[in-house]
């Protein structure tokens, strides 16, 4: 069987959605997303830290982080936020860094937060990747960021 070409992929093959419920409320879960200070605590895979490099969180506005992998290897991840609008909806390119310093593909990410009764109910959606393997590899770092996030979220309100 030929390997699909990208020109080839549907739409919904290169597409990542996730929807997320967190105890606690929308105007917390945004600061998560749009306050460096948060934004040190979550992201990335389990045993991964992260450092906000350039930090900017505006429409217009560009941000660079590091995630720390536990094995020492650093990447780093860089983006410009299209929108910001809070405490509802953020959207911003994402883009991986090569040994450089130089974006590799970008995809856009749109994080919509809607208020359940003091919880939020996450949105997550991001496109257009690549191939199936990026998008797939994406989905397990963002699964488990957002494990994480659950966490920070309940540690930020005790």
């Amino acid at each position: 069987m030929a390997a699909t070409s990208n020109a080839t992929l549907a739409a919904s093959e290169r597409e990542l959605t996730i929807t997320r419920l967190f105890k606690a409320p929308r105007d917390l879960v945004f600061s998560a997303w749009t306050d460096a200070e948060h934004l040190a605590h979550w992201p990335g895979p389990k045993g991964f830290t992260a450092t906000p490099d350039k930090f900017d969180c505006r429409t217009g506005g560009f941000f660079r982080t590091c995630l720390h992998a536990p094995d020492g290897g650093d990447h780093w991840v860089q983006g410009t936020y299209l929108e910001v609008s809070p405490p509802d909806r953020l959207v911003f390119t994402h883009a991986w860094e090569d040994g450089g310093g130089r974006p590799g593909p970008q995809t856009i990410v749109t994080v919509t937060l809607q208020d359940e009764a003091g919880q939020t109910r996450m949105h997550f959606h991001q496109a257009l990747f690549e191939s199936r393997a990026s998008r797939d590899g994406h989905q397990g770092g963002w699964n488990e960021s957002f494990d994480r996030l659950a966490a920070w979220l309940e540690e930020a309100q005790s």
